[in-house]
């Protein structure tokens, strides 16, 4: 697998967005892996992270104001956006968001072991990784 790393101005605005993802899923390990201007489209960018959550972990409801794609890694997770039944996803399985969905449910399955995941996300360059829903 090549690893990019993430050295430019760019990068501080990631970083930045990756540790609003970690207070905001407390517990959740996030490495950045990709962040990449999207130069045929204005204004979009695609970043993708990996996720780690604890055994029984999961994130306060929100979202993310960009198109979101969830591949399971490790582990089991359990997603809901609104309007939708939860899904249990096991390795191998995807997952997707709208730009307009409430994400309800983002959370690791088990109380034993951890789950990993992977996030692509294309987005507008200014709007947050994750964007708190009350």
């Amino acid at each position: 697998m090549k690893i990019v790393r993430l050295i430019n101005s760019h990068s501080i605005t990631l970083i930045l967005s990756i540790i609003s993802i970690t207070v905001f899923a407390e517990g959740a390990k996030v490495t950045p892996l990709m962040q990449k201007t999207l130069n045929a489209l204005t204004n979009k960018e695609v970043i993708m992270i990996d996720v780690e959550y604890a055994p029984g972990m999961s994130s306060n409801k929100h979202r993310h104001d960009a198109d979101v794609f969830v591949y399971v890694v490790k582990g089991s997770i359990i997603m809901q956006v609104a309007g939708d039944n939860p899904v249990t996803l096991l390795p191998g399985d995807t997952f997707y968001e709208s730009p307009e969905d409430i994400h309800l449910v983002s959370k690791n399955a088990s109380e034993t072991e951890p789950a990993n995941f992977i996030v692509f996300s294309i987005r507008n360059k200014s709007m947050p990784v994750v964007i708190p829903v009350p």
